[in-house]
């Protein structure tokens, strides 16, 4: 079992360690069924921005999809391994803090798989008010979401789960549900208390 100095997931070290040591138990190893779906169901390519990566594989299917992808993480270790990891399409990977990039064009979707509950709550509200500053009205957002209704928001983590209803409550200002499905096909980590969900970006 590795052993880690950092604790911390708010600091790209944290991360770095847990890659540079090849412990990613959140890595599903290939793209989801439901991403594949939305994908295939689409009218149109979206520009679109996956905050924390990872090992970028859904970044690689949008791409050879004609989407316009573009996959940030805040951890040099991410990046290094995503661009490994996908080989040609880790162009599509940089290195950048989600609260202050900024997209070269206005998106159309950010895709959502583990970002969110990679992080502490208190992190919750800013994470949501970031998607809203990023998404123009009407444009989406769509991905995995790690609930638990048994229990209230879990300090211990990550990944952090969140009550479903104190989720919509937080969202609610900025964004409408069109789309909430459970999922099939997810890794133990998450199994059963992940949702797939689409998001609308109210006017």
């Amino acid at each position: 079992m590795a052993t880690f100095l950092t604790r911390d997931p708010r600091h790209p070290d944290f991360w770095d360690e847990r890659f540079e040591k090849n412990f990613m138990p959140w890595d599903k190893g290939n793209v989801p069924a439901a991403l594949q779906a939305f994908v295939q169901a689409a009218t149109q390519p979206l520009h679109t921005l996956i905050p924390g990566c990872g090992n970028g594989y859904e970044a690689a299917y949008l791409a050879q999809a004609g989407w316009d992808v573009t996959a940030i993480d805040f951890s040099p270790a991410a990046v290094q391994s995503a661009r490994v990891a996908i080989g040609v399409w880790g162009r599509h990977v940089i290195e950048a803090d989600f609260f202050s990039y900024t997209p070269a064009q206005p998106l159309g979707l950010i895709y959502e798989r583990a970002f969110f509950c990679a992080l502490p709550p208190e992190m919750r509200p800013d994470i949501i008010k970031r998607w809203a500053r990023l998404l123009p009205a009407g444009a989406l957002l769509a991905g995995y979401f790690f609930h638990d209704d048994a229990q209230n928001a879990s300090t211990k983590g990550p990944p952090f789960t969140i009550n479903s209803n104190e989720f919509r409550q937080l969202m609610a200002p900025f964004f409408d549900m069109l789309e909430d499905n459970p999922v099939s096909d997810s890794i133990s980590v998450f199994e059963g208390r992940e949702r797939w969900q689409i998001w609308r970006r109210r006017s």
